[in-house]
């Protein structure tokens, strides 16, 4: 039997290993970075406590107030009530709205309680405030 007499086929077959790698390390770079994005960029000293757990939702806002009682939404400083015109916005996008408030551990309480007095008058469910591990 003659083995060049018999066409030879083209494989056309594509090799995925490379594709998987680089998928599978694309996904390790996210599961690293995904909890230094749900921090909140602006600095505060958060207050300690023992009682405080991981957020387990990625909050759809951080808002911050720091020790000079300066409200923030993500980035952006405001008053109350343009915060109020703001998350009114955005609530009514979505009604499912997770808000992670962080305030400095020495701002004065009335800054705060105006913020959550804010978010409660809307009737927002999922508000979080964020604490440090208490060591």
């Amino acid at each position: 039997m003659n083995l060049r007499s018999r066409k030879q086929s083209l494989i056309a077959e594509i090799n995925i290993t490379p594709f998987t790698d680089v998928i599978l390390v694309l996904l390790i770079i996210f599961m690293i970075t995904t909890p230094l994005i749900v921090q909140s960029s602006l600095k505060v000293n958060l207050a300690p406590a023992s009682s405080g757990k991981p957020v387990r939702k990625a909050a759809s806002a951080n808002i911050t107030v720091n020790k000079d009682g300066i409200i923030y939404l993500e980035k952006e400083a405001m008053t109350i009530d343009e915060l109020t015109d703001d998350i009114g916005k955005i609530y009514a996008e979505d009604n499912n709205l997770n808000i992670l408030v962080h305030a400095d551990e020495s701002v004065e309480f009335k800054y705060l309680a105006r913020v959550l007095d804010v978010l409660n008058g809307m009737g927002i469910k999922n508000i979080n405030v964020a604490v440090a591990a208490k060591k």
